[in-house]
């Protein structure tokens, strides 16, 4: 099987928020680096988070489960996850396990960034 690897790649916008990007196919053999981009942003300091996935072709239940301990770090600090441009893939799996009732889905990047200075990264 012809598998498509995951590329990852952070960006910060200010001192407590930040983009990540992901591209290709997240599964169980590179969700570790998954968690551990998650993970090293948020001991930078980063309270809210973006995750891009107009790039995303696939991310399996364990790419799931570290998208969902994210978001549960950061509420324990005050902070958030949100989703940003789903493909029609991606977006059917969220819809499918319900996880578009757990996560904040916004159409694009500047779209999830844009109220979290005003309102506290509260959604």
């Amino acid at each position: 099987m012809d598998r498509t690897d995951a590329e990852l790649s952070s960006q910060q916008v200010d001192g407590q928020t930040a983009v990540l990007r992901i591209g290709g196919e997240v599964d169980l053999y590179n969700t570790p680096q998954l968690k551990e981009q998650i993970l090293g942003l948020i001991e930078t300091g980063v309270r809210h988070l973006v995750v891009d996935l107009s790039d995303a072709e696939y991310l399996d239940s364990t790419a799931l489960g570290a998208l969902i301990g994210g978001l549960k770090r950061l509420r324990e600090r005050q902070g958030d996850l949100r989703l940003a441009a789903p493909r029609p893939r991606i977006r059917k799996v969220l819809e499918i396990t319900r996880l578009l009732n757990v996560f904040e889905v916004r159409e694009s990047v500047p779209e999830a960034l844009k109220d979290w200075g005003a309102r506290g990264g509260k959604a």
